[in-house]
C-alpha cells in the first residue's frame, strides 16, 4: 500500500515538475532542433554555393594566367593576338557570370579586378572604372574596399577625370591607407597644376611612412621633382640588426673561405722521405 501512495507522490511530483518546466524543456528542445537543422541547410545550401564561386574562380584564375604568360610573348602574329582577344573576352564572360551568380563575395571581388587590369592594360579605362565601381559596392573587409577605391581613382585620373578622383579620394578610408591617399591626393593635385597643394599631400604622405618607418621610392622622387629635401626615414631597428648580423655573417664566411686554401696546403704538405 505504501509502495503505491509512494508511486502514485512520484508521479504527481513529476507532473508537477513537467507543468513547471515544460515550456522551457520544449524551448530547449525547439533550439537544439533549429541549430541542428540550420546548419544542415547551410551545409547543403551556402557551403555548396562557397564551393561553387572557388571552383569557378580557380578556373578563371588559371585562364588569366595563361592569357598573361601568352601576352608577354612578344613574337605574336595577328592571327595569335585575335586569338589572345578572343580568350581574353571569353574570361570577362566567366567573370560577369561569376559576378552574376555569386555577387556578394571574395571571388566576385577578385574576378571584377582582375577584369579591370586587362581593361587598363587594353586601355579600356571606362570599362575598367565601371568594373572598380561594381567591386566597391561589394560589401567586404574595409581593406578591400579601400585598395579598390584607390585603385578606381587612379584610373579616373588616368581617364582625365580628376574631379571624380578627387571625390573618390577624399571617401573614408581606414588610417592604414593614409599614406596611399595622400600620395594619390598629391598626383590628382599636380594634375590640377596646384603644386602647393601637391607638395603638402605628398609630404603628409611622406611623413605617415615615417610614422610606420616604410620608405617608398617612388614618393621620394615626386617630392625631389617638386624642390622638396626630403629626410631619409630609418629602417625599424629590427631590420638593422638583420642586415648588421647577415653583414657579419658574411664577413666571416668570406673571412674563412680566404684562410681555408692556407690551411688545406698546411695540411698536405709532402711528408719527408728518410734516407736509407
Amino acid at each position: 500500500m505504501t509502495t503505491q501512495t509512494d508511486n502514485q507522490n512520484a508521479d504527481k511530483q513529476s507532473m508537477m515538475a513537467l507543468k513547471k518546466h515544460g515550456n522551457t524543456i520544449l524551448t530547449i528542445v525547439l533550439v537544439v532542433l533549429a541549430a541542428y537543422f540550420g546548419w544542415q541547410y547551410y551545409q547543403n545550401h551556402y557551403a555548396k554555393i562557397d564551393t561553387v564561386a572557388a571552383d569557378a574562380y580557380t578556373n578563371i584564375s588559371n585562364t588569366n594566367e595563361q592569357l598573361i604568360m601568352t601576352a608577354q610573348n612578344s613574337q605574336l602574329d595577328e592571327a595569335a593576338k585575335k586569338k589572345l582577344v578572343d580568350e581574353e573576352n571569353k574570361l570577362f564572360a566567366q567573370i560577369d557570370d561569376l559576378v552574376a551568380k555569386h555577387g556578394d563575395t571574395t571571388y566576385a571581388w577578385q574576378g571584377l579586378m582582375m577584369k579591370a587590369r586587362h581593361q587598363v592594360d587594353n586601355n579600356d579605362l571606362k570599362g575598367a572604372i565601371a568594373s572598380l565601381q561594381e567591386a566597391s559596392k561589394i560589401e567586404l573587409d574595409d581593406g578591400l574596399t579601400a585598395m579598390t577605391k584607390i585603385r578606381l581613382a587612379r584610373v579616373m585620373l588616368a581617364d582625365g577625370d580628376t574631379e571624380s578622383a578627387f571625390a573618390t579620394a577624399n571617401e573614408a578610408l581606414p588610417q592604414a591607407f593614409e599614406a596611399s591617399r595622400q600620395e594619390l591626393l598629391g598626383d590628382i593635385y599636380l594634375a590640377k597644376n596646384e603644386v602647393d597643394n601637391a607638395k603638402k599631400a605628398y609630404t603628409s604622405a611622406w611623413e605617415a611612412l615615417r610614422a610606420r618607418q616604410e620608405n617608398r621610392a617612388v614618393l621620394s622622387l615626386k617630392l625631389q621633382s617638386l624642390g622638396v629635401v626630403v629626410q631619409p626615414i630609418e629602417p625599424p631597428a629590427a631590420v638593422v640588426a638583420t642586415v648588421n648580423t647577415a653583414t657579419t655573417d658574411a664577413a666571416q664566411a668570406t673571412d674563412e673561405a680566404t684562410k681555408q686554401p692556407a690551411d688545406g696546403q698546411a695540411d698536405t704538405k709532402t711528408p719527408q722521405t728518410s734516407n736509407q
